[in-house]
């Protein structure tokens, strides 16, 4: 199988919302808006985040970010009263779990030095 690309869909149960949570975590609004109950965003390295109207779903999603600087992301986060539920340290990567208004979980990872 050759993969292209990728796009991580996100389950809310109103995307009116949970919009505004969406554009504190991204940083900014949705790149597409391709349906009344979708929006996404762009990554820089490709790949897509999909979030989508599906009550019958919400709150079952999982999507792990990357990131190049957890703690930068986690006080720009906080400014906006996003806060992790957890934070880890293992060999291999920094993470903060954070939910969405319907209980999605998204995982900010940032790489240990010389891993990834």
């Amino acid at each position: 199988m050759t993969l292209t690309n990728v796009l991580a869909g996100v389950a809310v149960e109103d995307l009116g919302h949970s919009l505004v949570w969406y554009e504190y975590l991204f940083g900014r609004p949705a790149d597409a808006r391709t349906m009344v109950d979708v929006a996404e965003w762009k990554l820089p390295g490709g790949g897509w985040v999909h979030v989508m109207s599906d009550a019958d779903r919400a709150g079952a999603s999982v999507v792990m970010l990357v990131v190049d600087d957890i703690a930068e992301e986690l006080g720009r986060l906080e400014l906006h009263g996003i806060k992790p539920v957890a934070k880890a340290i293992g060999d291999f990567f920094k993470t903060a779990k954070l939910r969405d208004p319907d209980g999605n979980l998204i995982v900010l990872s940032q790489p240990q030095p010389g891993t990834y």
